[in-house]
C-alpha cells in the first residue's frame, strides 16, 4: 500500500493495561507493577500503522497528586516517547509512571498539526468519579446530532471539530449530577447514544479501567489476561510482543466491554450486537501482517487474496513475467500470486523507509517524494512483463506517478495492475479516511451498469498501465473466511450496514439533501 495519496488511512489505535493486585508479573519492567506503564510505548510501536501524527498515554497511579497524568506529543511513538534519547525517554518513563495506563495513536482528516487534537482526551473534576480520560478509535455517524444537541442546552460551547470532544462530553453527562454508574452502566449509556462504529479505552481517577469495541464489531479489539497483567490494543500483535501467549489473547466480541474494577477483570456485554460488520479493511491492509483479528490470521487472509489474484489471472504467462508488489503491505498477496502462477516474485521497487509521510504534503511536493520513496530496480525488470500487485487503489494519484518510473527507470516491457480488492465506489463514514464519491478513481468507470472488462481497460489507460484487474467482492469472504453477512463492504458495494451510513452516502450521491452534513459527519473524524 502507497502511504501516501492512494492510502486509505485508518483514524487511530489504542491500547491500556493494568498490572493487578498480587505478585509482579514476569511481563512487568524490572521497576515493577507501580511502573507497568513503562509497556505502553511499546505496545504503541507495534500499532503505529494506524496513526503516525501523534502519540500518547494517560497513567494512573495512587497517592500521586495528579492521579492522572497525560503525556501526548506530535509524531510517531519514538518521536514522541524520544525513544532514541535514552536520557529523555528514561525521564519521561518515570514522570509518568503509573500501575495503569491507557495510550493512543492517531492519524486525522484534520487538526494534523495541532496537540490539542492529540488523544488521550483527559477531563479533570474535583470528583474522582468524574474524572477520567480516554483514548477512541472510529467515527461517530451521528456526530451532527448529538452535537447540535449539546449546542442547544444553556451556554454550551464546543471548541473542536471533533466527534472525540462530543464523544467527551457525553462521558462526563453519564456521570454529572448524582449520577453514580459502574463502568459498565456508562458504556451502555453511551451504546444507546452513539450511531458508529469505535472502540474506546478509559481509565478514570479512581483507577477503573474500561475497553470496549462498538456493536458491529467494525473496529478491532484484542485483550488478555496473563501472571497478573491486564492488556488490551487495536490489534492482537500488541500484545503478543509483551510476552502474552497466543492462548491467552482473546478478540472482544462486538458490543462488548472489558472491566477493570477492584483489581478484577470482568467481560460483559453493554450493548445487543444482532449482527456483526467487521471492516474488511482491516485484513487487506490496515492491521499490522502479523495479527490476528476475531479469530483470522492478517497474513493467511493476504496470502488467500494473492492466490485469488492467480486464480482468476487472464494473462499468458512466459519466461519474462515476474510479479512486484508494492511496498510493504502488498507483500503477502503478490508473493502467494507468484507462487501459485510458478513466476518469481521480486522487489523491483524499492522503499526509501527514510522519507518520510507523502500523504502531510500536497501538489508536486508529494510527487516528487514518491519519487523519492519508491525506486524501481532496472536490473530487476528491464524488458520485463510486469504483474504489479497493490492491495487497493483510492484515488489513483501516486499509482499513475509509480507506473510512469517503473517504465522510465524500470524500463519495463509491460505493466499489468493486479488488486488485492475490489474497486472502491463509496466513502467510509466509520473512521477510515476515504474520499468522496467525486474524489475516487473507480466511481466513474464502474457505475452505471457498464461492462467490466470495458470498464478495466479504460481504467487502465487512464493508468497508464497495460491492463488492470481487481478481485471480485466475493473473495474478501472467502479469503478472510467469514461470511459476507458479518463483514463491512460499504465502500466496494455502496450498502452500509447502518441506516445512518446509508442516509449520508444518498446525500453525498446527491439523492437527498446537500452534501454538507455528510461532510461535515466525515470531517469530524479529526482526531479517532
Amino acid at each position: 500500500m502507497l502511504l501516501d495519496d492512494d492510502a486509505p488511512r485508518h483514524e487511530c489505535g489504542v491500547a491500556a493495561l493494568y498490572h493487578l493486585p498480587g505478585a509482579a508479573s514476569p511481563l512487568c519492567p524490572r521497576q515493577g507493577p507501580e511502573e507497568a506503564s513503562r509497556l505502553m510505548p511499546r505496545m504503541l510501536l507495534d500499532i503505529q500503522n494506524r496513526g503516525q501524527l501523534s502519540a500518547g498515554m494517560t497513567t494512573w497511579r495512587p497517592g500521586r497528586d495528579r492521579l492522572l497524568e497525560t503525556y501526548k506529543e506530535l509524531g510517531g511513538v519514538s518521536e514522541a516517547f524520544r525513544l532514541s534519547h535514552q536520557g529523555k525517554a528514561e525521564a519521561l518513563m518515570s514522570r509518568y509512571a503509573g500501575r495503569a495506563a491507557i495510550g493512543h495513536v492517531r492519524y486525522a482528516t484534520c487538526g494534523k498539526d495541532d496537540i490539542n487534537f492529540a488523544q488521550p482526551f483527559e477531563h479533570r473534576h474535583l470528583q474522582k468519579r468524574k474524572w477520567f480520560a480516554f483514548g477512541f478509535n472510529g467515527q461517530i455517524a451521528n456526530y451532527p446530532q448529538l452535537r447540535d444537541e449539546i449546542l442547544a442546552e444553556d451556554e454550551h460551547h464546543v471548541s473542536l471539530a471533533t466527534d472525540t470532544e462530543i464523544l467527551m462530553h457525553e462521558i462526563a453527562r453519564q456521570t454529572s449530577g448524582d449520577q453514580r454508574p459502574t463502568m459498565l452502566e456508562l458504556m451502555r449509556g453511551l451504546g444507546e447514544r452513539l450511531d458508529g462504529a469505535y472502540s474506546l479505552a478509559l481509565v478514570n481517577a479512581l483507577g477503573e479501567m474500561l475497553v470496549a469495541r462498538d456493536p458491529l464489531g467494525m473496529k478491532p479489539v484484542s485483550y488478555g489476561v496473563q501472571d497478573n497483567l491486564f492488556a488490551a490494543a487495536s490489534e492482537s500483535v500488541a500484545l503478543l510482543n509483551l510476552g502474552f501467549t497466543p492462548e491467552n489473547i482473546h478478540a472482544l466480541g462486538p458490543g462488548e466491554a472489558v472491566t477493570v474494577v477492584d483489581g478484577r477483570v470482568s467481560v460483559d456485554r453493554y450493548a445487543p450486537s444482532p449482527k456483526t460488520a467487521h471492516c474488511f479493511f482491516e485484513w487487506v491492509y490496515f492491521a499490522n501482517v502479523a495479527s490476528t483479528l476475531d479469530e483470522r490470521s492478517v497474513y493467511l487472509a493476504r496470502k488467500a487474496l494473492g492466490e485469488e489474484l492467480a486464480r482468476l489471472e487472464p494473462l499468458s504467462i512466459d519466461e519474462n513475467t515476474v510479479v512486484v508488489p508494492v511496498p510493504d503491505t502488498s507483500k503477502a498477496a503478490a508473493d502467494a500470486m507468484a507462487y501459485k502462477l510458478g513466476v518469481p516474485s521480486v522487489e523491483g521497487l524499492m522503499r526509501n523507509r527514510y522519507s518520510g509521510r507523502t500523504f502531510i504534503e500536497g501538489g508536486d511536493a508529494r510527487l516528487a517524494k514518491v519519487n523519492t520513496k519508491y525506486t524501481p530496480l532496472r536490473q530487476v525488470l528491464e524488458g520485463k512483463r510486469v504483474l504489479l500487485v497493490e492491495d487497493s487503489i483510492v484515488r489513483s494519484t501516486t499509482m499513475r506517478s509509480l507506473i510512469g518510473r517503473l517504465r522510465d527507470v524500470g524500463h519495463v516491457k509491460e505493466i499489468h495492475v493486479r488488486v488485492a480488492c475490489p474497486p472502491i465506489i463509496a466513502p467510509c463514514f466509520y473512521g477510515i479516511d476515504m474520499s468522496t464519491v467525486g474524489e475516487l478513481f473507480a466511481p466513474p468507470f464502474v457505475s452505471g451498469g457498464q461492462d467490466l472488462e470495458a470498464a478495466y481497460e479504460a481504467m487502465a489507460r487512464e493508468l497508464g498501465a497495460d491492463s488492470l484487474r481487481y478481485l471480485p467482492v466475493d473473495s474478501l469472504s472467502y479469503a478472510i473466511k467469514k461470511p459476507d453477512s458479518d463483514l463491512c463492504r460499504a465502500c466496494v458495494t455502496g450498502h452500509y450496514p447502518t441506516d445512518e451510513g446509508q442516509r449520508l452516502y444518498q446525500i453525498a450521491l446527491g439523492q437527498v439533501g446537500n452534501g454538507s452534513e455528510a461532510s461535515r459527519t466525515y470531517e469530524s473524524a479529526g482526531v479517532g
